[in-house]
Formats: C-alpha cells, structure tokens, sequence
C-alpha cells in the first residue's frame, strides 16, 4: 500500500499476537525481605498444609460396618478426590459437555494446590490460604465442551510425553535454584530475580500440560516454553 499524497509505500502490517494460552500462572515477586526463620524452617512449617493437601488430593478404600439397633452390615466402600479426570473424559466422550461445577472444583483445587508448591518453593512466605488468592495468580478459561474434541482425551496424555521428558530436567533445575535461593534469603533476604523468574516459568509450563492432558480444558497443544 502506498501514501496517496507522496506515494511513500507504507510499512507492512504487524503480524497478528498469539493468543494466550488457556491457562495462566504468574506469581508475585516480593518487593520486600523474606522472613528468614520462615525460609529456614520451611520445609516443618507446611507438614500441616501439605497433610491437608494430600487427603484433598488421595485416594481412600476400605471396609465400614454399620450397626443398628435392627441389624449390622459390613461393605467396601471407596473413596477418590483430587482432579476429576476419568468423569470429564467420559463426559466430554459421551455428551461433549463439561459440566461448571467440575470445572470450579479442579480451578479451586489447582490454585490451592499451587498455593502450596509457592511456599515450599520459597516463592512466598505467607502461609497458604484455602481459598483467598495472595500472590499466586492462575486462571483456565472455561472450556465449552462442544468445542472441544470428543476423542482427542482419550490420547493427550501419551501426546504430552516430550513435555514430561523435558519438564523432568526443568524440574531438577528448578530445584536448585530453590536450593540457591534458600541460602540467599538466608543471608540477604531477597529471592534472587533470576531464581524467581525460572521456579516460576517451570510451575507455568507444568500448568499448561497439566491443562492440556488432565484437566481437559483445551485441545490447544502446550508450547515448550517458561515465559506467559
């Protein structure tokens, strides 16, 4: 395209931005110092949450006997919490729906659950709330079950194994740079940028495969980054 007035072409249009990805993970940087005693004891001082995390998060089974005054029965029963996985799959399957209130309790459940790995990662040091947001900010966008593909759940999980594979050394230097921050707050009460940037980038590429292969929100496949 060319000016009318002095025939100077102009510039070619801006390539259109990618859009966001489904699901969403930015953390806070704390702009002040990190309580030390709170960082070296950590590890002690979330046995409680995580113990609560855990029974949201397993499995149960057993036997229960029930007496009455008229008579006595002895059953198993069973138990499961955590993400609802296998109910979406076969819901999305058989009706191609998702039903809200699945969709709010695994939202809930993985923004508590990330909550956790924050303070165990030393990213905060304010205790984990159940429900209140603090600085943890993750978002997945309601999914309508019509748009999304009816057999593609069966198999995202074994098309997700190249992002295992890499998340598995991501981890390990996420690791390390939770151990290298442990000792900088220690001695200077700062979390190093650099540390911070990475835990997070790593809790944000695991979010978006877990979205992709287990929470079902999206059929959109997960790009191999750290950055939003």
């Amino acid at each position: 395209m060319f000016c009318p007035t002095c025939g100077k072409a102009f510039d070619a249009a801006p390539a259109a931005a990618e859009p966001r990805y489904p699901a969403r993970l930015d953390v806070d940087h704390p702009d002040r110092a990190l309580s030390r005693l709170s960082t070296f004891f950590r590890i002690f001082a979330a046995i409680p949450i995580a113990i609560l995390l855990a029974v949201l998060t397993s499995a149960g089974s057993g036997f229960q006997t029930t007496h009455s005054a008229h008579a006595s029965s002895t059953g198993f029963t069973a138990g499961a919490a955590g993400v609802l996985f296998l109910p979406v799959l076969l819901m999305l399957l058989f009706r191609r729906k998702y039903p809200a209130w699945w969709f709010t309790w695994n939202l809930e459940l993985t923004r508590f659950s990330t909550r956790v790995f924050t303070y165990l990662a030393l990213l905060d040091d304010r205790y984990p709330s159940t429900d209140e947001e603090q600085s943890v900010h993750l978002e997945l966008d309601q999914p309508n079950g019509q748009e999304l593909s009816r057999w593609l759940p069966l198999i995202k999980w074994l098309l997700a194994i190249p992002h295992y594979v890499v998340l598995i050394f991501v981890g390990i230097a996420a690791f390390f740079c939770v151990v290298v921050a442990w000792f900088a707050i220690l001695i200077t009460g700062r979390y190093p940028r650099w540390a911070f940037d990475f835990v997070v980038g790593s809790m944000r590429w695991s979010l978006r495969v877990q979205a992709y292969a287990f929470l079902l929100v999206t059929d959109r496949y997960p790009p191999f980054r750290l950055a939003p």
